[in-house]
Formats: C-alpha cells, structure tokens, sequence
C-alpha cells in the first residue's frame, strides 16, 4: 500500500517541474508505456472504426458488433488478472513484452476473419493482450517515478489513449477504401516492434527488485479479497460505473457520426466522421493531462467527481446538437471529461496496495471493470437497434453520475503517498 510522503530514491521529489533530474530509467519506462498505451488503444479501437464495413461483409447486425466488442472488454479482466500475476512474479518489464505480443497478433488475426464467431476468438486474444500490457505498464511506471509527481507523469503517458484513438481512426481512413477493412487489421501487428525496444531499455524497479517473497497465485488472489478486501471492491465499482460510461459511448460515436439524418444521427460521410474524431481527441488529451494536474494539487477524488459530473452533464447536450460545426466543437468538451478521468486510476490503484500484489491488483480492479462494463456496448448496440443510436449514447450519463457517487462516498485518498 502507500506510506507517507518521502523523497523517491529515483529522480528528486521537490522539484516544481515533474520532468527537471528524470533518470534514464524513468524516461524508459515513459516511453515504453506511453508508446505501449497508444497502440494497444489503437488495436482495440480499430474495431471500432471498421464496424459497418465487417458487419456488412461478415453478415451481422449492431447486437452482433456489440457483442464482438463486450467479449474483448471481458477478455481484458483475464488478461489483467493473467499479466499482472506474471508482472507481480516474473517482472513488470517482461510482462509487458509478453503482452504487446498478444494484442499484436491477436488484431493481425482479426483480418483473416470469416466468421462472426472467429472474428469473436481473435478479439479476446487482443483483449487479453490490451488488459495486461496495461496491469504490467502502470506498475512499471508507478513504481519508478517520485510520489508528488505520480498522477502528472500517468496523466501525461494516459494522454497516449488520445493519440492512439487517433491513429486508429487515421489507419481506417486510409486502408479502408484501397485496400478494404482485412487490411486495417494488418496494420495492428506493427506494435510487436514495441517488443523489442522494452526488452533493450526497460529494467524492472528497484522496488520490485528488492521484494524478498513472490507470492504464489493463490496467495495473491487471497490477498485481493482479503487484506485489501475494501480498496479492491471500492475500486472496481467505481471503475466500472466509468468504464461502463466511456464505452457505451466511444464505441458507438463513430457509428453514431455516421448515421443518417433520417435515423436520428448527423449524416457524417467518412471523412468528417474522421477529421471530427481526430479533433475530438486533442480534447481527450487535454483531459488526461489536466487530470494528472488536478489530482495532484486537489487531491484523486475531487478530480474524479469534477470529470464524472461534467461528463454526466455533457453527453445529453452532445446528443441534441446536430450542427456538425457545433457538434464537432462541443465533441471535444465531451472527450474532454469523458476521458480525462483515466489518468487517475493507474496512481490512485497504486497507491492503495503494497508491490507484492500491485500490478495483480491494479490489473484486476481496472481490467475486471472494463470487463464488466463489457455489457456497455452491447446494451447500447441493443438500443441503437430500437430506438436509435443517439438515444443509446443517453443512457451512458447515467453510468458516469453513479462513478461520481461511488468516489464522493467510498474512495479512499492517496495523493502524494509513497509506495511500500
């Protein structure tokens, strides 16, 4: 768990400016994670922006597709729980290396799809891949960057979702219509040469290092539901509220984009679909950035509850626009709030259990809530098909109010603890 405020052993605490008397080893783990967070969201996201031309040429409908997604999210938790393990007891390094591999693979395999059910298969081998390259990075890096800097160095590397959405969206606008959709998936295995960079220049912390006892797999699922019973079943709620918020509504904003006036969608053609996607992640950005920055001077619930009531507030007003000059403008509020609140999880599930158990913990709280919020997309692809994309994306407020409550009454705060 986290101890009182000290002065890390790597890189100078008192320093104003978060990046002033970095070592060589804390720019590595940056680096590595943040280029491993923003193609393992591109992998995942990819889906996402191909879903019309898959499901038209697989032959499946909206239910399909959000079903396709919900078993990847579900995935996630198993390979949370199987990479954080293997993180707690072999090393946060090799791990994710191990993971990246995974998702690689599993998205290439995606393009030789044939069957809904195949596509399925392929999909939650990405899904175990993007869940434990995130278990084994946010321990990498919370444990080798100072306490007072922590939620400013994951907000920044957090900030690689945005790039990483970004380029999925950049990928199927330039391989869909030359090369079809099998191709955009292709594109997927390029992160396997992340593989090789992290095994040159990531050592494993000196905090893991110095652990006298792995502990066995029983033992540390034991611990979870035990010694730290409350922390993990307070952050998997939380978690999951939000996820269930951000991916009923990310998943289906591209589909939403497109759908014609007629449907109650914008009628955006692929093109400003895109633009309006790349442009809404500078926002999503912003939010991850300014995250790290708010948590580190106000403290990890307050700026949790600021983004998930603005976030509740925001996706009905972006629902009601349909100027696509307006919508694209107030797109990148949306994102804003509707993002930015990741940035906390990885310092704040950090800070609340101890190295032996942390990079199993962090990747069951936050994978199990992606997975359980796996019925997020499904449910909104459920609606879309009745009632109309836009009225879907309406219920996903609702999720992102219930995340601010669980925080306001139950989250416990952690800022500038240090990790023991």
């Amino acid at each position: 768990m986290a101890r009182s405020p000290s002065t890390s052993p790597l890189g100078d605490a008192g320093n104003t400016r978060w990046w002033q008397g970095a070592s060589r080893q804390q720019w590595g783990t940056f680096r590595s994670a943040y280029l491993g967070w923003a193609l393992d969201i591109m992998d995942l996201m990819l889906f996402a922006m191909v879903i019309k031309h898959v499901s038209a040429d697989l032959g499946f409908d909206k239910s399909d597709a959000g079903m396709v997604m919900s078993a990847t999210l579900l995935a996630t938790a198993a390979g949370g729980l199987l990479f954080g393990f293997l993180a707690d007891r072999m090393g946060r390094a090799k791990s994710m290396i191990l993971s990246i591999i995974c998702y690689s693979v599993g998205t290439a395999l995606c393009g030789l799809s044939d069957t809904l059910g195949q596509l399925m298969l392929f999909r939650v081998i990405v899904g175990l891949g993007v869940g434990g390259e995130w278990s084994a990075g946010s321990a990498l890096v919370s444990e080798t960057w100072p306490a007072q800097h922590r939620g400013k160095v994951m907000a920044w590397i957090q900030s690689a979702f945005a790039a990483g959405y970004a380029a999925a969206a950049v990928v199927a606008l330039v391989v869909v219509p030359t090369f079809g959709w099998r191709w955009v998936f292709a594109v997927g295995l390029l992160p396997a040469l992340l593989a090789f960079y992290v095994r040159r220049h990531v050592k494993e912390p000196e905090i893991w290092l110095n652990q006298t006892k792995r502990l066995g797999f029983g033992e540390t699922v034991g611990a979870l539901f035990n010694a730290h019973r409350r922390n993990t079943l307070v952050g998997l709620a939380f978690t999951t509220a939000a996820m269930c918020g951000y991916w009923g509504l990310f998943t289906w904003i591209p589909t939403y984009l497109a759908t014609p006036v007629a449907e109650g969608g914008p009628g955006l053609d692929l093109v400003k679909s895109t633009l309006w996607i790349v442009i809404m992640q500078v926002g999503a950005a912003l939010g991850y950035i300014t995250f790290g920055y708010i948590a580190d001077r106000l403290g990890r619930k307050k700026a949790f509850m600021i983004f998930f009531a603005c976030s509740a507030v925001s996706v009905p007003l972006f629902v009601m626009i349909q100027t696509p000059m307006l919508l694209m403008a107030f797109g990148i509020v949306v994102a804003y709030f509707g993002t930015g609140f990741y940035s906390g999880f990885a310092p704040t599930f950090a800070e609340m259990f101890p190295t032996s158990v942390r990079a199993t913990a962090q990747g069951f709280v936050y994978n199990g809530g992606r997975a359980i919020a796996a019925i997020a997309p499904a449910l909104i692809g459920f609606l879309a098909t009745r009632y109309g994309v836009g009225s879907g994306l309406l219920a996903t407020a609702a999720f992102f109010a219930l995340a601010g409550l669980i925080v306001l009454l139950f989250l416990p705060e952690t800022k500038g603890a240090e990790l023991t």
